[in-house]
């Protein structure tokens, strides 16, 4: 039966693959046919000199797995890292987050020849996938090139472990050829186990990602922002998704209507993904609350940064030096269904009170963490959002004791790099 689903599998890409190379750039399409790019010399020392291969889905995925495959490098200076990525974004993360890659791809497409190709190029001795990169054909390939293939910062959400029950005999398969699971939690791990992959493979190490926040220093906001910033309170609504601004903008409206008139405050909206920035423009004008795009501040004069209430954040790398500043965020993609939650370790790694929507089972974990600690709050609506930020707002105490547990909440959830290393390196030794 798991022959005839590979099969089937398979053979599905092939009238599937004129239309995806449609949709990539010429740059790219040999990549995705698998024959190029890969170095001449991934052999730089010696024929023993290890090859590594790390497969991520995109910027998120390159992000948590950093901090693994520069350890690695350190512990293995001979060795080749080749990363591949499922987008032109995630290639380019990888160019800037992973400097000792000797190269840095756009993934074959998982069909087995090109696969077949790519690998036979490479020839790697350990294949790393990130969390949750389940295509059947890296690892039936790598495992037929002699390749120990382990799982990251694994983690699968229940949407996704419903996807691959529909193909659970195909699955199971290629988890058992996994010589490692290093799953995130141990919710994560049951769900592996479920699909397939066998218990004594399966090891909860963490999720590297708090482990970078952890150690990432604290960035440098740029002038004008930083001058924006001097002598004011901030609230950050960070990552916001749509549905979210909305309500964002209403219970700001409520903090000012509740009698919170402190002149120096300041509401930081900050969109997921800039193309929205010109709808949330028009919910600003349309709610009257005098705004600045964070674009035109090398420009304003005084008085349109003075009478301005909120800071649309429309440019890119700034909300994380943001939150640093910030007396409290919001972090967004939790207060409507669908998204799973943003990243709530950048503002409890700049202890900071962290408050978000219920709809955060992608954060499952520090969320849990947050809450139990008191360094983070649910809020379900602009009510409760106005609500919080205003006791916040009103006891600086108990706001920086709040920011603090935060933070201690994010330090009892690392490791997950130390704990990882290890495993990979002893798997690398066996190759």
């Amino acid at each position: 039966m798991v022959d005839a689903l590979h099969s089937i599998y398979n053979a599905l890409w092939y009238p599937a693959l004129p239309l995806a190379l449609l949709s990539s750039s010429g740059g790219s399409i040999a990549q995705r046919l698998g024959r190029s790019g890969i170095p001449a010399a991934t052999r730089p020392g010696s024929n023993d000199s290890p090859v590594i291969w790390f497969h991520t889905a995109s910027v998120g995925e390159v992000e948590a797995v950093s901090g693994i495959a520069a350890g690695l490098m350190d512990g293995l200076p001979d060795a080749s890292l080749v990363t591949t990525s499922m987008t032109a974004a995630g290639r380019d993360a990888a160019r800037r987050r992973i400097p000792r890659a000797r190269a840095c791809l756009i993934a074959p497409f998982d069909c087995r020849p090109l696969v077949r190709t790519f690998v036979s190029g490479l020839r790697p001795d350990l294949l790393a996938v990130a969390e949750t990169e389940l295509w059947p054909n890296y690892f039936f390939e790598a495992r037929r090139a002699g390749s120990r293939i382990a799982i990251v910062n694994g983690r699968i959400s229940p949407r996704t472990l419903g996807r691959y029950l529909l193909l659970r005999p195909l699955f199971a398969r290629t988890l058992d050829l996994a010589d490692l699971v290093l799953a995130q939690t141990a919710t994560d791990a049951a769900r592996y186990r479920v699909l397939g992959a066998p218990r004594r493979r399966v090891v909860v190490t963490g999720n590297t990602k708090f482990d970078l926040a952890l150690a990432a220093a604290p960035p440098t906001t740029r002038p004008p922002l930083s001058r924006l910033c001097d002598g004011r309170r901030i609230v950050v609504a960070g990552s916001t998704a749509p549905g979210e601004d909305e309500i964002v903008i209403e219970a700001w409206r409520m903090i000012r209507m509740n009698g919170e008139r402190d002149p120096a405050l300041r509401l930081v909206l900050a969109p997921r993904h800039l193309k929205r920035t010109e709808d949330v423009a028009r919910m600003l004008d349309t709610a009257r609350l005098p705004y600045i795009r964070a674009t035109a501040l090398d420009g304003a004069n005084g008085s349109n940064e003075n009478t301005a209430e909120v800071i649309l954040l429309d440019t890119m790398g700034d909300l994380r030096g943001l939150y640093y500043r910030a007396a409290a965020a919001f972090v967004g993609g939790s207060m409507v269904p669908g998204r799973g939650g943003q990243s709530l370790a950048e503002p409890a790694a700049a202890a900071v009170p962290v408050l978000f929507g219920p709809w955060h089972e992608s954060q499952r974990q520090i969320a849990d963490s947050l809450t139990s600690g008191a360094g983070g709050r649910v809020v379900r609506n602009a009510r409760e959002l106005a609500a919080a930020l205003s006791e916040l707002l009103a006891n600086e105490a108990a706001r920086v004791e709040a920011g603090r547990a935060a933070r201690r909440s994010l330090e009892g959830l690392g490791g997950a790099i130390d704990a990882s290393l290890p495993l990979l390196r002893s798997l690398v030794s066996q190759s």
